[in-house]
């Protein structure tokens, strides 16, 4: 096997490798958020109205809530703001479930790894 062989044969294995492994990095959530279910965690916020509730208390369309490095800075800390909302707003989510939207938030907003 001449060079040029060698160079194909190894990137037709790498670099499939390497696009799967970006991609996994791209979608990494902190351990405590592993195993979330993302789509329920997705209807939970449509059907409680997360988005139209946030907006009320800040200016614009409500984005502004979600402040990576403002108070909120852990995963943790994320997951028990959620939980404050459900159980301010008596929500009865089970805590499979706010670990869903807390993980739904992380993804989409904070990116905490």
């Amino acid at each position: 096997m001449n060079g040029v062989e060698r160079t194909k044969n190894l990137r037709s294995w790498l670099l499939p490798l390497l696009i799967s492994g970006l991609a996994t990095l791209a979608q990494a959530q902190p351990e405590m958020f592993k195993g979330a279910d993302l789509k329920l965690g997705e209807k939970l916020m449509l059907e409680n109205k997360c988005v139209a509730c946030h907006a009320s208390k800040v200016p614009g369309d409500g984005s502004a809530i979600y402040k990576p490095m403002g108070r909120i800075n852990t995963a943790g800390y994320l997951r028990g703001m959620v939980e404050q909302c459900n159980t301010e707003l008596n929500m009865g989510m089970f805590p499979e479930e706010v670990n869903a939207v807390a993980a739904v938030l992380n993804r989409d907003h904070y990116k905490f790894k």
